[in-house]
């Protein structure tokens, strides 16, 4: 089974609507810069470096300084444990509900 911290850390992580809508814009671009992301957002500059500081700790972005830019990317690799938990419940659901047809099947004939 998957590691709890690092599901946890990737779930706590995009619970937020606005953390999500920030990895959502940087996932659709190449890289990005902070500047950008903030542009046309209604969040401070400040507020969107601690929502990526947040995304960085989860592996769900990195970071690749450039003079005074610093550019952002995803990390697509930092879904896998959310993938993987998803996968595992997807599995269990699809058998509880093979087996509550069968039975449904069993007393309704």
């Amino acid at each position: 089974m998957i590691e709890a911290a690092t599901i946890n850390a990737v779930m706590r992580t995009l619970a937020d609507p606005t953390r999500r809508a920030i990895f959502e814009r940087v996932v659709i671009s190449d890289e990005i810069t902070v500047v950008e992301l903030t542009r046309g957002s209604g969040v401070t500059q400040g507020a969107i470096s601690q929502h990526l500081k947040s995304l960085k700790q989860a592996g769900l972005v990195a970071e690749r300084p450039e003079g005074r830019n610093v550019y952002y990317r995803a990390k697509p690799e930092g879904l896998e444990p959310l993938v993987d938990w998803m996968n595992h419940y997807g599995v269990f659901w699809r058998e509880r509900f093979a087996d509550l047809r069968t039975l449904l099947k069993e007393i309704d004939p």
